[in-house]
């Protein structure tokens, strides 16, 4: 059972990063693009909409909304492009893991200016009942 959760894990992470390659890819339409983004943006962000410390709840995310998003964004993206991004992740993948400092701090600005603008929200209500 868990030979069979791991590979699903990795053959996971290898769509993911055929999604990343397909966003670069000028063929793949822009509405796409905006959605695989929001996609890889999540699966590689460090922050969960639910945390993991939650028992049960904080898996499910990762087990449901990760896959879920892939795999609508992977209808999203043309059959070739997928194909050509599919095969160059396998061969990225077998050179060793790739590291794209650039796009981690740009998903944690995302996450910090996100942040700031709930803390934002939240005062503009807390002063608005006083």
């Amino acid at each position: 059972m868990f030979k069979a959760l791991r590979q699903r894990a990795h053959l996971l992470k290898n769509e993911i990063y055929a999604l990343y390659l397909a966003y670069r890819d000028p063929r793949v339409p822009w509405y796409a693009k905006l959605f695989i983004a929001l996609v890889v943006a999540y699966a590689f962000s460090p922050i969960d909409l639910i945390p993991d410390f939650i028992p049960v709840l904080g898996y499910l995310d990762d087990l449901i909304l990760i896959p879920l998003g892939v795999t609508l964004a992977l209808k999203m993206i043309p059959s070739d492009v997928l194909a050509e991004c599919r095969e160059r992740a396998q061969a990225i993948a077998a050179q060793g893991k790739p590291v794209n400092r650039a796009a981690a701090v740009v998903i944690v600005g995302i996450w910090i200016v996100c942040g700031a603008l709930a803390i934002t929200w939240l005062l503009g209500m807390v002063a608005a009942t006083r």
